[in-house]
């Protein structure tokens, strides 16, 4: 195997191949990236879970295959001049790397034990913007629950429908909900679940753009398409919570505030709060005003905070924690408040239909 290319685009494509190796593994191969010369050069990281590949535009005047090792790899590749890189591997799999002066000679392995990627049969793929799908990935993964007991809320639920795709995540405290509405018929309907480790390997990989990522559901797995690069994972199997008879929809008082203003008075209530030394924050919703404040061992915090609409002096206690992450994930500058009672979630929803998002969080009993 021979190839010539640009530093720059094999150090990007060894960083984003390189994400999905193993750190440790029965099969060492798996503890390397897969390189395949061909038409172009193909980058593969696979750690059984999660597979990234990534295409990178070479010059190949041998082809052929190796697995080299990862970390060495990105080490040596990222340290080369700036100017073309040249690989060169025989037939005894010894690799010569060669960059501007430096030329450095080391060992691949054999490419025959390692696995192959998952194959996703389908008859078609579903086409959503990047930035869309990343917002709905970065708007709703804050949530997915840790807990092993129940591992289908490890990831998060995709429900594409004729003309929405909805992403929802969940754990025992709150729940994240996104949705993107398509100008144009998508003709499909499906409904599965991705884990949440591979859903952020994706949101590494999208970029702010209108290009598209196509993503195909097969029987077991997933395939995200992303320009250069494709990532497969297995999806989860179970049943998902129903989420929309668990976000309540008759809420009688209906509040609108600041995201930025409402984020700040919790903010600096909470900075009595930590880890160590956890205490709600109580609420108490007026008229044209909410109250902060929390008391535990240190002191007390108290703040208060401008908003349009009577809550009728409801008090309600939060965890400032869940509060703040999903004000930090609300992509409006402001936001509808909805509530029913002292014992009731809040439901954050859009002031206007520009966009369409719901973060529910749990109350905590105030002493």
């Amino acid at each position: 195997m021979k190839f010539t290319c640009e530093k720059a685009l094999l150090v990007s494509a060894i960083s984003v191949a390189g994400r999905t190796v193993a750190a440790k593994s029965a099969i060492p191969c798996l503890e390397g990236i897969l390189l395949r010369a061909g038409v172009g050069v193909q980058l593969t990281g696979f750690n059984l879970e999660t597979g990234i590949t990534v295409k990178v535009g070479a010059a190949v005047t041998e082809a052929g295959l190796c697995v080299m090792p990862a970390r060495l790899f990105f080490d040596i590749v990222r340290k080369l001049p700036d100017e073309e890189v040249t690989i060169e591997v025989d037939d005894k799999l010894q690799v010569s790397i060669r960059g501007g002066a430096s030329s450095f000679k080391i060992t691949a392995m054999d490419a025959e034990d390692y696995p192959d990627l998952p194959d996703v049969n389908s008859e078609r793929g579903v086409s959503v913007p990047q930035s869309a799908l990343r917002e709905m990935i970065g708007g709703t993964i804050f949530s997915v629950s840790e807990n092993q007991a129940r591992p289908i809320h490890t990831g998060c639920l995709m429900e594409v429908r004729d003309e929405t795709i909805t992403m929802v995540a969940v754990d025992s405290f709150r729940l994240a909900r996104r949705t993107w509405h398509s100008e144009t018929p998508i003709g499909r309907e499906m409904k599965f679940v991705v884990p949440a480790t591979g859903l952020r390997e994706v949101e590494k990989i999208l970029a702010d753009t209108d290009e598209p990522a196509v993503f195909t559901l097969g029987d077991k797995h997933i395939l995200f398409e992303i320009g250069d690069a494709t990532l497969v994972c297995r999806i989860l199997e179970g049943e998902f919570i129903d989420w929309r008879r668990v976000v309540p929809t008759n809420s009688t008082t209906k509040l609108t505030a600041n995201v930025a203003t409402l984020m700040s008075s919790i903010e600096r209530v909470s900075l009595i709060v930590s880890e160590k030394i956890k205490s709600p924050v109580r609420c108490i919703f007026g008229e044209n005003t909410a109250d902060f404040r929390t008391t535990n061992t240190i002191g007390t915090a108290h703040d208060t905070c401008d908003i349009a609409g009577n809550g009728g002096e409801l008090e309600i206690g939060f965890n400032c924690r869940y509060l703040l992450d999903a004000l930090r994930a609300v992509p409006t500058e402001e936001v509808t408040l909805e509530l029913q009672n002292g014992l009731s979630p809040i439901v954050f929803t859009p002031v206007d239909d520009k966009k369409d998002f719901a973060y529910m969080v749990l109350p905590v009993r105030l002493h």
